[in-house]
């Protein structure tokens, strides 16, 4: 079985967003910081597919194709070459740069990453999408956490978890300070009836 990887940006008081779901906090933590490349190069390496909602797609669909150069190309080479499964009701198309275009689902995301689960293939990858990612965390679909701690209070924004979520205990099983003052952190959820 594929597991389902869901890395987040998280600030210092527990928000994925800012006001107005600014993600601006994002690049301040991890731009030029080579342990993150490093490790986001590794990650690249264990997931074929990724898995976006529609307001994420828009905003890495308008960067990450048109980085042809630089520190991160290890990174972009890599990230623009995944499979792209983009849950929208809106979007007719997906494209991304010169990269093969996402595929634009209309059904419910629990339904179809429980069916890609099960299909052949390296692991699956969420990146910030929150909606998507709070429907598969609601189902228990989540194998890993990864979460990227940014040095950084916000006083507002969106949360992952919400507020009338239940809970899930965690294992950590990796943590790394970055260059720029963010902890990576690696959790497993454990099985509440182990």
């Amino acid at each position: 079985m594929r597991k389902v990887v869901l890395q987040e940006f998280v600030t210092l008081d527990g928000l994925v967003t800012g006001p107005n779901g600014s993600v601006d906090f994002i690049p301040a933590t991890t731009r030029n910081d080579a342990r993150f490349g490093g490790e986001q190069v590794a990650l690249m390496e264990t997931v074929d597919t990724l898995i976006l909602g529609r307001v994420t797609y828009a905003m890495l669909a308008a960067s990450w194709p048109s980085v042809t150069e630089g520190a991160e190309q290890g990174f972009v080479e890599r990230f623009n070459a995944l499979s792209k499964v983009v849950f929208s009701r809106t979007l007719d198309r997906a494209p991304w740069g010169r990269s093969s275009e996402g595929r634009i689902v209309r059904t419910s995301p629990v339904e179809k990453v429980a069916r890609m689960r099960r299909e052949p293939g390296k692991s699956i990858l969420i990146s910030g999408s929150i909606s998507v990612a709070q429907s598969l965390i609601d189902e228990n679909l989540i194998d890993e956490y990864r979460f990227i701690l940014c040095p950084v209070v916000l006083g507002n924004g969106r949360r992952l978890f919400r507020n009338d979520f239940g809970s899930i205990t965690m294992t950590l099983v990796g943590a790394r300070t970055l260059d720029r003052g963010g902890v990576s952190l690696i959790f497993n959820p454990r099985d509440p009836t182990a």
